[in-house]
């Protein structure tokens, strides 16, 4: 009996090393400590976001018939138009100024203080949730839906949500695995997808100058639409006007810039400012935004002339898998086949991009505000968390992609218009004229875009406030709970107020430490303050005291360095701080204290009088409240031997 309990903790214990392996603690920002995974060439991480980007060509050509009819190369164009001179350069400002894989949420937080930039950063997490997670559930929702249109499909693998959710479920075990593995399968996934693409969108543009009939028939359909009555100006305005549709093309930017820290860059790439890494980001977005480009028109071009129209209809061939079936139309199902595994392939693993930028996103922001555990920093735990998120979202939409598609859009959509407006902002304070105008263009275009978005597919907003919301909840719940932690990472001390510590642990006295709330600051208040204390708590004269003041700080902040100055005043001994939490600063000193001297320190409160409830908001909200009890608790926390922890008195 005894050899099994041994057993099953030693299982547990290895069980809990494996699970938090890679754990770090990231102090001062959220870039330093370095990247948490192995790093890897510009173009097999390219391949790694590439599976989302490119997977779009699935459905994309179909989308884009559907939304512009005979228009959709026009409407193609203008959508490769603005990936070429407006997501491309936004994101190459973004990498730049963001290169640890923050994002442009990390450029728009510096425009905000306080709890009010916290906030506004959790209501972008929660658009970024929306877009990472609904592409790992769309995605392999599409996949599913491949699988099951394909004419060799076994029966009993003819259930929808299941298929799925398998597919789900072997999505997290790759990156529960590791990051190496999911970049490996990466790039034969996208280098096998392109390749049968190419073949594809070759024979059909082969197809379209054998058959110079096609051309004429286009042009025909274009001078008859009802609604531009050949008008050129007018068929560019409609197809202006028709693009926010097709906006799905778009997805992959924001995934480029969050997976930063898994890109190779120079030997001597400093930390602070990673110019090797910012480079080959740029070469990443660049050369993926050219190659998908060159297919979106292709293909737009080819299913739009060789494609009948009813074939993109609901219950048609060509719907959502518009070169699936010119695959089979050219090939034969073999080949169709061939295609169809790939795409089923590409479109499960598009999962991939959006769970390793939720991995590198998420874990730079929530637990450094203390609204996540600290488990949180580490990979397996999240990929568990994030593959029942995707659980839940695929049940409750039944897998069905069209229910998913304007969360999906609306996600991508947001994240973009919010990145170019960081980059905006950012050009205008550099003073950068030219380009705070380019920019500001592009912004207005994606501010439109997802204006249009939301008005027509206002279901997308709905399930990203569900997620802002939860996002929000859980994360004050966290911050609450984890308030009485110690919450400092370290304590660095002046000459002068190292002085002070080595003057008074000398010899055989107490270490005595006064919590003052400063008023005045001058000798009459630490003379009076000092006459209370040694009378309400019998403090021997032969024994020093040292004043201990905390100025409350930025209280939105969850943790920091414990910076503490020495001053004297006409005599008397007086350490001064700043931190977020008073009671944890006072705490972590005092732990300090007794590390440095050995000695267990003594720390004196004044009764606090007031309602206890709104002492404990205050502290929460603002770090500053009950000190005395507060600071006992997290004592209590840090130090579980009564013994070895410093002793709190109160009096007065």
């Amino acid at each position: 009996m005894i050899e099994t309990l041994v057993q099953r903790k030693a299982t547990s214990k290895r069980f809990k090393r494996w699970l938090l392996k890679g754990l770090t603690r990231e102090t001062e920002g959220p870039h330093k400590g370095g990247s948490a995974h192995p790093t890897h060439a510009w173009w097999k991480v390219m391949c790694l976001t590439g599976v989302d980007y490119f997977s779009t060509l699935g459905y994309q050509p179909g989308i884009a018939f559907l939304a512009a009819g005979v228009l959709s190369p026009i409407a193609t164009l203008i959508l490769v138009m603005l990936t070429l001179f407006g997501a491309l350069p936004i994101y190459s400002r973004v990498a730049a100024e963001s290169p640890h894989g923050e994002g442009s949420i990390a450029m728009l937080e510096r425009l905000f203080s306080r709890w009010k930039g916290k906030l506004f950063v959790l209501v972008l997490l929660g658009f970024v949730a929306t877009d990472f997670i609904i592409t790992i559930t769309l995605s392999a929702a599409d996949a599913t839906a491949h699988i099951l249109e394909n004419p060799f499909t076994p029966q009993f693998l003819e259930h929808r949500v299941l298929l799925t959710l398998a597919l789900i479920a072997i999505l997290g075990a790759i990156f529960l695995k590791g990051f190496r593995e999911a970049i490996g399968l990466a790039v034969l996934l996208v280098g096998v997808y392109l390749a049968v693409n190419v073949i594809v969108v070759a024979r059909g543009l082969y197809e379209v100058l054998a058959h110079p009939e096609v051309f004429p028939r286009w042009r025909h359909a274009l001078l008859a639409h009802p609604q531009t009555h050949g008008n050129p100006l007018l068929m560019l305005g409609l197809a202006f006007i028709l693009f926010p549709k097709l906006a799905l093309g778009l997805s992959g930017f924001e995934t480029g810039v969050a997976v930063m820290p898994l890109v190779k860059g120079d030997p001597g790439d400093v930390e602070e400012r990673p110019l090797g890494r910012i480079r080959n980001t740029r070469k990443l977005l660049r050369t993926a935004a050219l190659i998908m480009s060159v297919m979106l028109i292709a293909s737009s071009l080819t299913t739009t002339l060789l494609i009948p129209a009813e074939e993109f209809e609901t219950g048609g061939k060509a719907n959502g898998r518009a070169l699936a079936y010119l695959a089979h139309l050219f090939f034969g199902d073999a080949f169709g086949t061939l295609y169809d595994i790939s795409t089923i392939a590409i479109l499960w693993f598009a999962g991939a991009s959006a769970m390793a930028g939720l991995l590198n996103i998420v874990p730079r922001y929530l637990p450094r505000y203390g609204m996540a555990p600290n488990w949180a920093r580490a990979t397996r735990p999240l990929v568990l968390v994030y593959t029942a998120v995707a659980f839940a979202v695929t049940i409750i939409f039944e897998a069905d992609v069209d229910a998913q598609g304007g969360a999906y859009a609306t996600g991508v959509l947001v994240l973009m218009t919010s990145a170019a407006i960081a980059v905006f902002v950012s050009s205008r304070r550099r003073r950068e004229r030219a380009r705070t105008i380019a920019f500001l263009c592009i912004t207005l275009v994606f501010i439109y875009t997802t204006v249009v978005n939301v008005i027509e597919r206002p279901e997308g907003i709905k399930i990203a406030s569900f997620f802002i919301v939860t996002i929000i909840f859980t994360s004050f719940m966290s911050r609450a709970l984890r308030t009485t932690e110690l919450r400092v990472e370290r304590v660095e001390l002046d000459d002068l107020a190292r002085q002070f510590i080595e003057e008074v642990s000398r010899g055989r006295n107490e270490i005595r430490i006064v919590a003052n709330r400063r008023d005045r600051g001058d000798v009459r208040e630490y003379a009076q303050k000092e006459r209370e204390k040694r009378a309400d708590n019998h403090i021997p004269t032969r024994d020093p005291i040292i004043f201990f003041e905390v100025t409350p700080g930025d209280a939105s902040e969850f943790s920091g360095v414990l910076r503490v100055k020495g001053v004297k005043v006409d005599g008397y001994r007086v350490l001064r701080t700043e931190s977020p939490a008073v009671p944890n600063a006072i705490a972590a000193f005092l732990l300090y204290l007794r590390d440095t001297t050995g000695k267990v320190p003594h720390v004196y409160f004044g009764w606090s009088e007031g309602n206890p409830l709104a002492y404990l908001f205050k502290y929460v909200a603002f770090g500053e409240g009950d000190t005395a009890p507060v600071t006992h608790e997290v004592l209590r926390q840090a130090e579980p031997n009564p013994e070895r922890r410093p002793v709190v008195h109160v009096g007065g």
